[in-house]
């Protein structure tokens, strides 16, 4: 049976109907079957560039123009918000360059005689090896030898490791998780900063390959620099394992456009602040409150802020904003707020915002459909959408991020 694509799903798949058709684009005409077979084309398909692409399940879009890509996750957007009964202005997508993934989250398996870092296949559990990938910044991919080394000692025959590598200035900083027990030492909470054992196998190869840091399950293992990120005029040493935006540029078109919405504002809240992505530049004009749930990233903000020459006063609350939203009392004194919460949005804080006197609402999602409902509580409240601005950080995927200007 031949079946005509409609359109694409939020991961990329061709969708007729409810039939869902992998690496098709709309208006396509494809024959179904195992596997299916494309019969027409669309007019915006092109060669995958990557000799990887259909076996690693990275990537799902690398057989669609690049500017038609761009305007499809500006659409993503426009759609999300029309199903709220929301109509803006929205921008064209501004999108990162291709080699530009300054971390990513590799899996590590070990067998008998071989060791496997790589991605999973698609929607399997399949390993791929990715040594050409033209997703992640060089410095990674020359690092994948290092990550093998460490998959060789960490890793048990049973289970694979995750390995999470964040490339910056003084090199890589890589966070492993699961795979064989880490040693104790007598009288010593885990194997520790220069302890024998596993700890020692590890500190070894991050010796041997020049690593920056390696940590297991959140710990040091081996810190040979500071793996610190700049963040405005600050340098901010991040959490192992801690959320951090994929890529420079796609950070600078985040920081850019929510600079353009807080403006000259003097008292700003950044709520769900990580470690300081928007906190520490707009520090350089304003006082910043900085307002989030996991006290580790906000530790390494206020470290960064008081290392940093020339920024104004950054103050820091731990508090779960889902559980406990900033009440209109509480946001009363900012000239401005920053909002950027995970992909599930926050619900709860919009209503409160809704309810506010704030005049100026920067908001930052990683998910249309969820800003989208929290968009409609704000303008319910009395707030007016100006326009939106999306970002790609996540090259030939259908994820798209999103700062949105809301005033009063």
């Amino acid at each position: 049976m031949a079946v005509r694509i409609e359109r694409l799903g939020r991961e990329g798949d061709g969708l007729a109907g409810s039939v869902r058709v992998p690496f098709a684009l709309p208006g396509e005409l494809w024959e179904l079957g195992e596997p299916p077979r494309l019969i027409e084309a669309a007019p915006e398909r092109v060669v995958p560039p990557c000799p990887h692409f259909g076996a690693c399940g990275g990537c799902a879009l690398q057989h669609a123009e690049a500017g038609w890509l761009s305007r499809w996750k500006a659409d993503v957007v426009v759609r999300a918000l029309a199903a709220q009964g929301i109509e803006v202005e929205v921008r064209p997508t501004i999108s990162s360059p291709v080699a530009s993934r300054r971390r990513a989250v590799f899996a590590g398996r070990r067998t008998k005689k071989t060791v496997v870092v790589g991605f999973h296949g698609r929607r399997s559990d399949q390993f791929v090896a990715v040594p050409d990938c033209l997703v992640v910044r060089r410095e990674i991919l020359a690092g994948l030898p290092a990550l093998q080394a460490l998959t060789r000692v960490a890793a048990s025959r049973s289970s694979e490791v995750r390995l999470g590598v964040t490339t910056g200035p003084v090199g890589l900083d890589v966070a492993i998780e699961g795979g064989r027990p880490l040693d104790t030492a007598p009288g010593s909470r885990g194997a520790g900063l220069g302890k024998a054992g596993l700890g020692g196998e590890i500190a070894a190869v991050a010796e041997s390959y020049d690593l920056a840091r390696v940590c297991w399950d959140g710990e040091p293992v081996a810190m040979r620099r500071a793996p610190w990120l700049p963040m405005g005029k600050a340098r901010v040493v991040p959490p192992p394992g801690a959320f951090l935006q994929a890529t420079a540029e796609g950070e600078a078109a985040l920081v850019s456009a929510v600079g353009q919405i807080v403006g000259d504002a003097a008292r700003v809240l950044d709520l769900f602040a990580g470690c300081g992505t928007f906190a520490l530049p707009l520090a350089e004009g304003a006082q910043v409150v900085a307002v989030e749930g996991e006290a580790a990233m906000l530790a390494a903000l206020a470290q960064a802020a008081r290392g940093a020459p020339g920024l104004r006063p950054v103050r820091t609350a731990t508090r779960d904003l889902f559980r406990r939203p900033l009440l209109p009392v509480e946001l009363a004194a900012a000239d401005a707020v920053v909002i950027d919460p995970p992909r599930a949005g926050a619900e709860a804080q919009a209503r409160e915002l809704a309810a506010s006197r704030v005049a100026r609402i920067a908001a930052v999602s990683c998910n249309p459909a969820s800003f989208a409902r929290d968009a409609r509580i704000l303008i319910a409240g009395g707030y007016r959408l100006e326009w939106v601005q999306p970002v790609d950080q996540f090259l030939w995927t259908g994820h798209v991020e999103l700062v949105a200007a809301f005033t009063r």
